[in-house]
């Protein structure tokens, strides 16, 4: 039986000696009792002792050794067993997978389901940027999940009807030609995907990279006080050539 736990035949005839004993027994006794060699019974006796099986003793200048009574040692060995139990179980439970590489999105038609697959994923919090007729398709559902309690903010360019609470949208002037089009979405402060149009074709990342994540936030946000300071105080800007010039070399 103890074999089965791990310990070896040597060990297993040394404890069976000495636990049938009734008194303690020195290294020769125990070599006559149990069978094993001369040459390992030093050996044995002290791998027996470091597994706390064994009790050591000197008496007469003389080593004594005395098995741990047998209850005791079953006590030991199951909660042996079931400390190994748990750190398998530890060892065996799947660690959680951080997913930040920055994944390439190219065609429209791909891009879309993106966004609209992490719309419905969002549970604490959606930020919007895009041009009016791509967001227009996701009114709906942006309004549903701020009824589902989402903080939901959106920024347009361009103007849209709407009944969501944070909604900013900015109307370019035929001098902004400079603007291109452009999707911005974060969802949850996890996730983000950006897309814009090169050569008339749409591409587009996605990424839960948490540095990338939070440079976007901050484009997001300048977006929406820009655009908030810049239909306050148009009338300021439009006196002052330098300030204007400035804006329309904007291309977000």
């Amino acid at each position: 039986m103890l074999h089965k736990f791990g310990f070896s035949q040597y060990e297993s005839k040394v404890y069976e000696a000495l636990v049938s004993s009734l008194q303690p027994m020195d290294a020769t006794m125990i070599v006559k009792v149990s069978g094993v060699p001369k040459a390992k019974i030093y050996e044995v006796i002290s791998r027996l002792i470091e597994k706390g099986m064994v009790l050591e003793s000197i008496s007469e200048k003389k080593k004594l050794y005395f098995a741990l009574a047998l209850p005791l040692v079953i006590e030991k060995l199951t909660a042996e067993f079931q400390s190994d139990l748990e750190e398998l179980e530890a060892r065996a439970t799947p660690k959680a997978f951080i997913d930040d590489q920055v994944w390439s999105l190219k065609a429209n038609s791909s891009i879309e389901p993106q966004l609209g697959q992490v719309l419905q994923e969002a549970t604490k919090s959606i930020r919007f940027s895009a041009w009016k007729d791509d967001i227009a398709k996701y009114i709906p559902l942006l309004e549903a999940k701020e009824q589902e309690g989402v903080t939901v903010e959106v920024h347009v360019v361009g103007e849209v009807e709407s009944n969501l609470t944070n909604l900013a949208y900015f109307v370019p002037s035929k001098e902004h030609v400079t603007l291109e089009r452009f999707r911005l979405l974060i969802v949850d402060d996890r996730e983000m995907i950006f897309a814009g149009v090169e050569q008339r074709e749409w591409h587009a990342i996605k990424t839960k990279s948490q540095p990338l994540v939070r440079v976007f936030t901050e484009f997001f946000n300048h977006d929406v006080l820009l655009t908030v300071i810049t239909s306050k105080y148009i009338n300021v800007f439009m006196e002052d050539e330098d300030i204007m010039n400035r804006l329309m070399q904007l291309k977000y």
